[in-house]
Formats: structure tokens, C-alpha cells, sequence
């Protein structure tokens, strides 16, 4: 009975993890990178310049190679760029 128990849980803690996979699969299809609009310290990864690799390390508010996930679709209106706009803005200050 014990076995049966335990064969149950894990069959369903497995189970459980492929939904929350699905979940976040879905959640971030939703989404896309918009660059410069990110706060100082809230940037969701790393930046296009390759300055760092780690969300929060953003020094400046609306840097234009900082990023944060937004509803797709929305990134215009919040006053953001693709990372192509961003790449090409980059290359004009060089």
C-alpha cells in the first residue's frame, strides 16, 4: 500500500511540474523585450552591450541597451524599442 502511495505522489508531483512548464512557456510567449524603458536597478537581464549578464544591474533609468518584458504588443506605446531599433540606436552614437 505504501508503494502505491508513493508511485501516486510522484506520478502526480511529475505531472504537476510539466503544467507549470507549460504555464511559463505561455506566459513568456506573451511577452516580448522592450529596450529603454527599464529603471535604474530594474532591467530583466542582461543588457545588448554586453556590459553585464544579470537582471537589476541597470545604472541609468531608460538606457537604451537595458530591457524589460512587457505584453506583446505594448512595447511602442510605453515609449520602447525592438532590439533592432535599440542595435541600430547604439551603432548611430558610435
Amino acid at each position: 500500500m505504501k508503494n502505491q502511495a508513493l508511485v501516486s505522489s510522484a506520478l502526480a508531483a511529475a505531472l504537476s511540474l510539466g503544467l507549470v512548464a507549460h504555464a511559463q512557456a505561455q506566459d513568456k510567449a506573451a511577452k516580448e523585450k522592450c529596450y529603454g524603458i527599464a529603471k535604474a536597478g530594474q532591467n530583466d537581464c542582461g543588457s545588448l552591450s554586453g556590459s553585464h549578464s544579470c537582471a537589476g544591474q541597470a545604472k541609468t533609468d531608460n538606457s537604451a541597451d537595458e530591457w524589460k518584458y512587457v505584453a506583446k504588443g505594448s512595447c511602442k506605446s510605453a515609449g520602447g524599442m525592438t532590439a533592432d531599433e535599440a542595435k541600430a540606436k547604439a551603432k548611430a552614437k558610435k
